[in-house]
């Protein structure tokens, strides 16, 4: 369950994180992107949401697990929380979370789990145009004009710590067998290299990497978030759509 937890907990993160840009995006037609993959996101966390409820038992919901759980119990990533800065910050991190949700999935879809897989299957056509259209966003960003170039210098510098966790598999993702550490590293640090290569953008050397939220040990911003994203289950207990 811990692993469909934290598969759950960063897409609903990131999702939260991206909808604060519905309304606001630089033009109307990528405004109108973004919300639709935050829309991909939730739909990803309630699957997941879903098959953690059933394997939890009980009056466990999709709603329980996404809203009334406390902070440390949340398992995502680091990087899914961190604010959405510019527009560059924004797309960089979507870029790399997809690139790692990308090769990841491709390995959870051969899981011996069938309901994981079948998650898996569904969601890998969505992360594929996510991978696609950050990528492009990074792309025409770092290797544009001499403002645009710098703020996406800034935003890799910003969110650069926070991918290395991504990377370094929790105890409960390797129980089930079906991940394979080296292979995952591979393929992210190869999409990583060849889109900042084509954006003019030098891959960062090893760095300290912050660490913790794949056990409940989060940054600051994830009270901040939990509290707008719980407000209305919390404020009135058991309410439904």
């Amino acid at each position: 369950m811990q692993l469909a937890l934290h598969l759950a907990d960063s897409v609903l993160i990131l999702a939260q994180r991206n909808a604060e840009w519905c309304g606001h995006g630089p033009v109307l037609e990528q405004d109108i992107a973004l919300t639709n993959i935050t829309l991909d996101l939730v739909g990803q966390a309630r699957s997941l949401y879903q098959y953690a409820a059933n394997q939890k038992g009980g009056d466990a919901t999709e709603d329980s697990l996404a809203y009334t759980r406390l902070e440390h119990e949340y398992l995502n990533g680091l990087l899914v929380e961190q604010p959405n800065g510019d527009w560059a910050q924004t797309v960089l991190r979507q870029f790399f979370f997809s690139a790692y949700q990308s090769a990841y999935y491709t390995q959870l879809e051969k899981c011996t789990d069938k309901d994981l897989s079948a998650i898996a299957e569904k969601s890998l056509k969505e992360i594929r145009y996510h991978l696609r259209w950050s990528s492009e966003w990074v792309i025409r960003l770092g290797d544009g004009t001499e403002e645009s170039h710098s703020r996406m210098v800034q935003a890799l510098e910003i969110l650069w710590p926070y991918t290395g966790e991504l990377l370094e598999p929790a105890d409960y993702e390797l129980a089930l067998g079906f991940l394979h550490t080296d292979a995952l590293k591979q393929e992210w640090q190869s999409t990583i290299r060849n889109v900042l290569e084509e954006a003019s953008l030098a891959y960062p050397a090893p760095a300290f990497m912050h660490t913790g939220g794949k056990y409940g040990r989060h940054t600051e911003h994830m009270g901040y978030i939990l509290s707008e994203l719980q407000y209305m289950q919390r404020a009135y207990p058991n309410s439904q759509w």
